[in-house]
């Protein structure tokens, strides 16, 4: 009888104690969110941005040399979107690879240690031996966690090295951009200049030249999307540091594009 009344206590208790850690813990696994459409970038949508904006620089400034540097903007947009979502699922050549030559280490050093104690015996020489085998055997120990330490961050480096050498083009890509902008300085247009034979060709009216300068400043922000794809699968401290640095380096840009903006608005609303 009193078996019968403590077994409901018991597994009551035995049921709290192992599924509220597991229910615990499940709200810090990776895919626990609910849903990811609002908080993810899709590269599609962003590659589809891209293409619209080039379609309405084409549509008004089809000669301009900005319409090229948008083709390559969606030209790298659609690259790095590649690599950024390769850089979420595991390398399993170089996993299967890894498993096995940390096997194989794990192994060397069982037989090592096998070896040593089937070879003791309690004996001067014995202990000298042994002494020796296992300076020996340290040494050993060190270089193998060194070699497997190697093989453990080989996968992360290779990925890490992809991914830099994409957003060091965005960041190219990015001063480029700023390349485009940077004779269209609206002071011309609302006060006479005079002009040298090295001086700018100053062709856009007070509206192109404020459209242009916005998609200077709309091209910088998609390169900046761009760069925050690879944040999306990696936790890297050296590529999440990157992608923030190519952010402010593209808010600085757009910052100074915006200034000329405000100055053609205002002058606008002057007059």
């Amino acid at each position: 009888m009193r078996y019968l009344l403590i077994c409901p206590y018991t597994a009551a208790t035995l049921h709290f104690l192992c599924f509220l850690p597991m229910n615990w813990f499940r709200y810090f696994e990776e895919n626990g969110f609910q849903s990811d459409r609002f908080t993810v970038l899709n590269p599609d949508m962003l590659l589809t941005t891209v293409v619209k904006l080039e379609n309405r620089i084409y549509e008004r400034f089809p000669q301009s040399g900005l319409l090229q540097v948008c083709r390559e903007l969606g030209t790298l947009t659609k690259e790095c979107s590649i690599v950024a979502e390769r850089l979420g699922p595991p390398i399993w050549p170089l996993r299967f690879f890894m498993f096995g030559a940390a096997f194989m280490l794990i192994g060397l050093v069982a037989w090592a240690i096998t070896q040593i104690i089937t070879h003791f015996s309690v004996t001067a020489d014995g202990l000298a031996d042994l002494l020796q085998a296992t300076e020996s055997a340290i040494n050993e120990l060190i270089f193998l966690a060194i070699a497997l330490f190697f093989l453990v961050g080989l996968e992360s480096r290779i990925k890490r090295r992809a991914a830099l050498r994409a957003l060091h083009r965005l960041r190219s890509i990015a001063h480029v951009i700023d390349m485009h902008q940077l004779t269209k300085d609206p002071a011309i247009l609302l006060a006479e200049q005079t002009h040298t034979a090295s001086s700018p060709q100053r062709m856009f009216s007070r509206y192109e030249l404020s459209r242009y300068l916005d998609y200077c400043s709309e091209m910088l922000a998609l390169t900046a999307k761009t760069a925050a794809l690879f944040a999306e699968n990696t936790e890297d401290e050296s590529l999440l540091t990157t992608i923030n640095d190519l952010e402010q380096l593209t808010q600085g840009l757009s910052a100074k594009i915006w200034q000329k903006i405000m100055i053609l608005d205002l002058a606008q609303d002057r007059n």
